[in-house]
């Protein structure tokens, strides 16, 4: 029993450092991403051939000899390489999260039957996360790879978040029905379409970006001029783009911007409507204080992610407020799925009552 014990809590602590790495590396993705810095080092893993970033003048005359089309940008470069090293360690921490979690599961002495699909889901998914992050070097920030990289990155949080919950199982349990008249599981599957829509706003947003037309658009809360005549959707969401030699800042006309921009604040528009809708019906029918607290927390952060978000366009896209835009973001779905998932747990309990 100790020794469960024990490997439950070194796994927990695993997982939980995961977390936070994770959450760190989608910060500096998105400082990465907002300082253009996506191409800072024109190679991968490498930068301009080094582990490192070229800085002596021996090493930037080298560096754009073999790099002529990419002149050397040390903070640039320093940008992006930092971003690397910490997906880096985050990908070797979930690989030792993955390890640990196969012989605890084959332990002939464990009793326990720990997690071992999701530990591997995770490892495949970060693997991946590492093809896209070199395919967004390769194929010179294509929009699609973009996108496709930003949600790799929720993906990877997300899951890790929902193997740290599976792992505490504390608190979780149902005291009593939650909520009037069995609605319980009606509630839980709102919580689970509401993670199917924010993660469709997440990826509508990683679009608008990805795409430099964040700032199409810089009046509230309706678009500027005759904005409704420039919209055109026949181009704007193209996922294969024409080939380029570079995607840096665009390739896309004003109008087909502006469109995806419309279209990202009519998506957050329905996300905040519905996960308000889903905040309140919740708080006002739960039963228990946990469940009360997670109605709460979302909410909160549904409201300080709404003010980032025109606050990017009031302020003309602040970094340090963009930035902040996508940790929230992060965290907003991290409060989604804890609501989720206490609710389903309670919701399957409550049938045994």
């Amino acid at each position: 029993m100790a020794e469960h014990s024990k490997n439950t809590q070194t796994l927990r602590r695993l997982v939980l450092t995961s977390l936070l790495l994770a959450i760190v590396v989608i910060g500096l993705g998105a400082y990465t991403r907002l300082t253009h810095a996506g191409l800072g080092c024109p190679d991968w893993p490498t930068c301009y051939g080094l582990i490192d970033v070229p800085e002596t003048s021996a090493q930037i005359s080298t560096a754009e000899k073999a790099f002529p089309q990419r002149p050397v940008e040390p903070a640039k470069a320093w940008n992006e390489m930092i971003h690397r090293y910490f997906a880096g360690s985050l990908g070797l921490l979930i690989a030792v999260i993955a390890l640990f979690s196969i012989k605890l599961r084959f332990s002939k002495s464990s009793k326990v039957r720990y997690p071992i699909f999701l530990p591997l889901c995770i490892l495949c998914v970060v693997i991946f996360q590492a093809a896209l992050g070199m395919w967004t070097v390769t194929l010179k920030l294509m929009p699609i790879v973009v996108m496709g990289h930003l949600l790799g990155g929720f993906t990877t949080l997300s899951l890790l978040f929902l193997l740290y919950l599976r792992i505490k199982g504390k608190g979780i349990n149902a005291q009593g029905a939650n909520l009037v008249n069995g609605q319980l599981k009606k509630y839980s599957n709102y919580a689970l379409l509401g993670i199917t829509i924010l993660t469709t706003q997440i990826a509508l947003g990683g679009w608008t970006s990805s795409n430099y037309a964040a700032m199409s658009c810089v009046e509230l809360p309706i678009c500027q001029g005759d904005w409704l005549s420039n919209l055109s959707f026949e181009q704007s969401f193209d996922l294969i783009p024409p080939a380029k030699e570079s995607y840096e800042f665009g390739y896309l006309a004003h109008n087909e911007r502006v469109t995806i921009h419309v279209t990202h604040r009519l998506g957050a528009i329905i996300t905040s409507v519905f996960l308000a809708w889903l905040a309140i019906m919740v708080f006002l029918k739960a039963r228990t204080h946990s469940i009360k607290n997670a109605a709460i927390v979302l909410m909160t952060l549904l409201v300080i992610q709404i003010s980032l978000g025109v606050s990017n366009i009031w302020f003309s896209l602040p970094l340090k407020v963009a930035v902040a835009h996508n940790l929230v973001a992060a965290c907003l779905m991290l409060s989604l799925i804890t609501l989720a998932y206490k609710l389903r747990k309670n919701s399957e309990e409550s049938l045994y009552e």
